[in-house]
């Protein structure tokens, strides 16, 4: 068993064929399909159903290729062990950002990195919440940003920011007329919300001893279609206060501050335990503390580096 074949059956299982995963390892089909044949007869197991197409893997492969996967990211996580050692700044980090975080971070962060850390190659993707904890306890994604309220025993977190929550309201809901509004007056029955970005809605409709589960949510999107909706329909929806500077003039009009108390969420990197990339997660803390109000930030990440 090598390295290289574990790398194959994974590029199959991501690309569901054979063809497809030779052109990404750069390799000709018949020397994948060979050495993943060599793997099978060493193991006495059938990883792929040859007869399906696409190709899928059997259910014994399916978790030996989970298990080449975690295999892999440790194998990575041994290069960076060197690389922190002599302080070498390059490599690949597989990030997932949320994406009710994303539009307010990507943008300078990658526009930071690529001017101070040219040679740090960044693979980034929104995902919903519940997708990234998937991938992240499989090692197919090295970090993730996003706000997670829930302790996990599988994943490391480490808090960046903290920032408040501030309603969007329709010029049609009574609420408009208000300069701020207490957490009291909030009606249940016209908040919308993004159902995946529990803790983007759940916080105002707890701290007012509302109704979630029968306040309107919106199956996918961000935040953007979300307030169209609420001009659309009327109601109101509450937004990270950092997306108000994304917003054109004539919506600003529309936000209201909520008060006693201020719902607020924490956003934190989150690795999995075994994670030893130090010092790229020091880098990326590098690029959030240049994105982000000080204000706002951790205070422990202020004045502390990232110690795993």
């Amino acid at each position: 068993m090598t390295l290289q074949q574990l790398e194959y059956i994974v590029a199959v299982d991501k690309y569901r064929s054979f063809v497809q995963a030779a052109e990404s390892c750069g390799v000709t089909q018949s020397t994948l399909s060979t050495l993943i044949m060599k793997l099978e007869n060493e193991l006495d197991v059938v990883i792929f159903d040859r007869n399906s197409r696409p190709a899928r893997p059997t259910e014994m492969g399916e978790k030996l290729i989970n298990q080449a996967k975690v295999a892999l990211y440790n194998v990575k996580q041994l290069e960076e062990l060197v690389n922190v050692e002599k302080k070498r700044n390059f490599g690949e980090v597989k990030l997932s950002i949320c994406p009710t975080i994303a539009p307010y971070i990507t943008p300078k962060l990658f526009k930071f990195l690529s001017i101070t850390y040219p040679k740090i190659n960044i693979r980034a993707r929104e995902m919903t919440r519940t997708h990234t904890i998937y991938k992240l306890k499989r090692a197919e994604i090295d970090v993730a940003i996003m706000s997670y309220p829930r302790e996990d025993e599988d994943l490391l977190e480490i808090p960046l920011y903290k920032e408040k929550y501030v309603a969007y309201v329709s010029p049609m809901s009574s609420l408009y007329k208000e300069k701020e509004i207490d957490m009291e007056s909030l009606p249940s029955n016209h908040l919308w919300g993004l159902k995946d970005e529990v803790s983007l809605q759940r916080q105002v409709s707890e701290l007012c001893d509302l109704d979630y589960e029968h306040s309107s949510k919106y199956e996918a999107g961000g935040i953007c279609t979300l307030m169209m909706i609420v001009d659309e329909n009327g109601g109101y929806t509450s937004i990270p206060e950092l997306h108000v500077n994304l917003l054109r003039e004539s919506m600003r009009s529309h936000i209201r501050p909520i008060v006693n108390p201020v719902p607020t969420r924490t956003v934190s990197m989150f690795v999995r335990k075994d994670f030893v990339r130090e010092r790229m997660l020091n880098i990326l803390a590098e690029g959030i503390k240049h994105v982000i109000p000080t204000e706002m930030l951790d205070e422990h990440l202020l004045k502390y580096p990232i110690r795993l």
